[in-house]
């Protein structure tokens, strides 16, 4: 994909507002990437469901794992269609109209089947899942055994169905209400980490780089 690509499919044609569409991979990546969850919708013969759970991206592929007997695995590893869903809100957009307000966001819609990663090929996706957590942490902690890994199943989807929709900016007032007494603007919203928290009790190894430096500033 790139910045002026067709879109790849026709259910990943946006339409509606189609100027904030977005079909390059540099766009794809970066929304994947600053994502820690995504939501997998699916269907299956009890109906219509939508599971948020934990994502990563290796190379041109979207990961997510779960428990053997989870329903989210189960549905998957018989090759259904699904959709994922990333959003990044990053904004409440105030126009001096009621019907002219907006929000500013980075979003991605992902469709086709998930494969299930081979059993010899397990271990290393999830240290890559533990580095997209923390990186470096993978390095320090002990990694999953024969039985972890065994009652876990890996899946990824092709990133090459896809499609991204953003906005950035101020309020589109309309011209007639432009002189209207009434503060328009961006309410900023942004994920925001906090200060770590150590488990206790056993609590006396001294906190890693990667810990030191969460408060910091973050994408």
């Amino acid at each position: 994909m790139s910045a002026n690509h067709p879109a790849p499919s026709e259910r990943t044609q946006v339409k509606r507002i189609s100027e904030n569409a977005r079909y390059d991979q540099e766009s794809l990546y970066a929304i994947v990437d600053a994502a820690y969850v995504c939501h997998v919708a699916f269907h299956d013969q009890f109906g219509s469901h939508c599971i948020p759970t934990a994502c990563w991206r290796e190379g041109d592929f979207l990961y997510i794992h779960g428990a053997n007997a989870s329903r989210l695995c189960k549905v998957m590893k018989e090759g259904v269609q699904a959709c994922v869903a990333i959003l990044h809100l990053d904004g409440l957009v105030l126009a001096r109209a009621a019907f002219n307000h907006s929000m500013n966001y980075r979003s991605a819609m992902i469709y086709g089947s998930f494969m299930v990663v081979p059993e010899e090929d397990k271990a290393a996706s999830m240290a890559a899942f533990m580095e997209k957590i923390a990186p470096g942490r993978q390095a320090q902690v002990r990694p999953g055994n024969r039985a972890e890994l065994a009652g876990t199943t890996v899946l990824k989807i092709s990133l090459q169905e896809a499609v991204c929709k953003t906005r950035q900016g101020g309020p589109n007032d309309d011209e007639d209400d432009l002189t209207l007494p009434v503060w328009a603007g961006v309410l900023p919203l942004q994920l925001q980490a906090q200060a770590p928290i150590a488990a206790t009790p056993l609590q006396t190894v001294p906190e890693p780089d990667y810990v030191k430096s969460w408060g910091q500033v973050r994408d």
